[in-house]
């Protein structure tokens, strides 16, 4: 009788699989978040802990038309930016990782050239002094590893203000300043440059 007690207790813990004892819980990914740019967190680097390159987003309307900028937020932590992390005269993805994009619903216009309503991408080529500021067909690709000039549908010259203030992380903003007219602003460290726009009626 005993042993019948015991080959069925050893019965039973056989039956406990050990492989679902060892399995292992699946592990929540954590997106990273998305920070609005008109909102005014991480703009100080005392109140910034967060590690990388934060993906972030602006969205604005400059008349009727809908602007939206998709781009990764790097921060400055104590680095040499201008001529150092981001090096003068050369194609920058004007921001991190994947290429900056910008996407409107009606066609504007920029430098007097008028841009079809669709998704583009938004590339810098930074100076002293003044910037070059490119809207360019290819915007889904790698930092700006498949940048071709071939692509670019506009180039704008943009003096490079210098702000009294440090931008911990770099920011975009979509900013109306009259009737169909506005601006694309981007401020990172003490650098400011912006991009007028007009919407295309």
């Amino acid at each position: 009788m005993i042993r019948a007690i015991f080959s069925l207790l050893f019965i039973s813990l056989l039956g406990c699989s050990p492989q679902e004892s060892r399995k292992e819980k699946p592990t929540a990914t954590v997106p990273l978040p998305v920070v609005e740019s008109g909102i005014e967190i991480l703009a100080q680097s005392k109140s910034d802990t967060l590690k990388g390159s934060l993906k972030a987003m602006a969205k604005g309307r400059i008349g009727t038309t809908q602007f939206q900028i998709d781009y990764y937020s790097p921060a400055v932590r104590d680095r040499i930016v201008w001529g150092g992390l981001v090096p003068y005269d050369k194609v920058w993805v004007a921001g991190a990782h994947m290429a900056t994009s910008i996407e409107f619903d009606n066609d504007v216009i920029i430098s007097n050239i008028s841009i079809p309503a669709d998704k583009y991408a938004l590339f810098a080529i930074p100076g002293k002094t003044e910037w070059t500021v490119i809207i360019n067909k290819n915007w889904k690709q790698h930092l700006a590893d498949n940048y071709d000039p071939k692509e670019d549908l506009v180039r704008v010259n943009a003096k490079a203000e210098v702000q009294e203030l440090n931008q911990e992380r770099l920011r975009y903003t979509i900013e109306s300043t009259g009737v169909n007219q506005g601006k694309i602003n981007f401020e990172w460290e003490k650098i400011k440059i912006s991009m007028p726009i007009r919407i295309d009626n």
